[in-house]
């Protein structure tokens, strides 16, 4: 292989995973107007569903377009040298290899949040605000902005130049070591999350003393469930849409229920949607999604040890010599054959933990509250009740609302 046949793989699989994407696309719409199946004809009247297929076809064109800019500004930056004129640039800004790459991706991070904050903008404030789903300002949007960038920075800075140092201490080991360290900070994340990133964006507040509180304790006592930590999150403050999920290990572990949730749901209803999420944990879905991510890195960065240091790669991009930050950008493109490989597993796996759950909630609670429960929650995101099945097959992390619907009524 040459540097020349590098480069135009790289050009060919951005070029066929961004067709992959508008053909999935492109077919999911053709249903937006199949009728609503039979068991979920209660979910929307006319008028509502009406206003559900005029949002889809809107966030459809909406991110078509985007799409579509986004690649192109893909192609450009690799078509008309951009990477040979930023390797030089942070070159010239700093000389050592591992700050390098810090500057290389901090400029393209800063870059492509600027390009992508119109369109974020635009998709609160426009699309969002027009079905009544937004309820942010727009300083909390620029302080979110500012905010994730800060983390990304700080966190992602300091990963990138540790695995870097990694890279340029321990060569053909590095993998090893990086994979070590990937899978400590992927455990404090999940340990620790809760309860300190969330609190940067949100506030959380034990759930109030009441008849809810009395009866989730109750029902995770029932099912043997220790359960020290239940809080509300102000999702409001952003989106009508509603939420809730299992988070943490050990005694770190807690469930968060949006204060949506609460507002749209009877409380029957969340009993039931705590109980899924009980059912996840019970199940040990949490602890078999770390060790598969934690095995997907280590593959991930055992392939990607073997690209680093590659000549073609400076004989691709046109620049003197080959580099870290050069291997980890060919990388990310090169591999994405194989992730979305292993992207396709864990969504299968994903939604066989989903049905998992559903069953779990359904045997140990009355099942037409979570029946009823998703429905709402469905109705109330005016989420789509007709995917195409290669887009769910693709990009589904659930099962579709007629998947669950069916099952849980068996």
């Amino acid at each position: 292989m040459t540097g020349t046949t590098l480069f135009a793989t790289i050009i060919i699989l951005i070029v066929l995973n961004f067709t992959k994407d508008k053909v999935i696309g492109f077919l999911n719409a053709k249903h937006f107007n199949d009728p609503i199946p039979k068991v979920l004809e209660d979910v929307y009247d006319k008028e509502a569903y009406e206003t559900s297929q005029t949002y889809k076809r809107e966030n459809y064109r909406f991110s078509s377009f985007y799409g579509v800019f986004m690649f192109v500004i893909t192609i450009l930056f690799f078509v008309l040298d951009g990477v040979a004129l930023l390797d030089h640039l942070s070159l010239r800004i700093v000389s050592n290899s591992m700050l390098q790459a810090i500057v290389f991706f901090g400029i393209i991070g800063l870059v492509s949040t600027t390009l992508q904050i119109p369109f974020d903008y635009y998709h609160t404030f426009v699309i969002e605000e027009k079905y009544g789903f937004n309820k942010s300002t727009k300083t909390l949007f620029f302080i979110d902005k500012i905010k994730g960038i800060l983390m990304t920075v700080i966190l992602g800075g300091a990963l990138l130049f540790l695995i870097s140092w990694l890279y340029s201490k321990m060569q053909d080991d590095f993998w090893w070591y990086a994979w070590l360290v990937f899978s400590v900070f992927t455990v404090f994340i999940t340990m620790f999350y809760s309860s300190i990133i969330v609190p940067i964006f949100n506030k959380q507040t034990p759930i109030e003393e009441g008849s809810l509180k009395d009866k989730l304790e109750k029902y995770a006592k029932a099912q043997g469930f220790k359960l020290d930590h239940i809080y509300v999150i102000d999702g409001s403050k952003r989106s009508t849409k509603a939420n809730a999920y299992f988070t943490g290990l050990g005694p770190k572990k807690r469930i968060v229920l949006y204060d949506t949730l609460v507002q749209d749901l009877t409380e029957d209803e969340i009993i039931a949607v705590f109980a899924h999420e009980v059912g996840h944990y019970k199940k040990r879905h949490t602890v078999f999604n770390i060790f598969a991510s934690l095995s997907l890195t280590g593959l991930t960065l055992f392939v990607f040890g073997k690209l680093l240091g590659n000549p073609l790669l400076a004989e691709a991009f046109h620049v003197t010599h080959s580099s870290f930050h050069l291997g980890l950008l060919a990388f990310g493109v090169l591999y994405s054959p194989i992730s979305e490989v292993t992207g396709l597993i864990m969504n299968i796996l994903s939604r066989k933990f989903e049905y998992q759950a559903d069953d779990f909630a359904k045997q140990t609670f009355e099942q037409q509250y979570l029946v009823s429960a998703l429905k709402k929650l469905s109705k109330n995101s005016l989420s789509n009740l007709t995917p195409h099945a290669w887009n769910v097959n693709l990009n589904y992390a659930h099962p579709t609302l007629l998947q669950r619907v069916l099952r849980l009524k068996k």
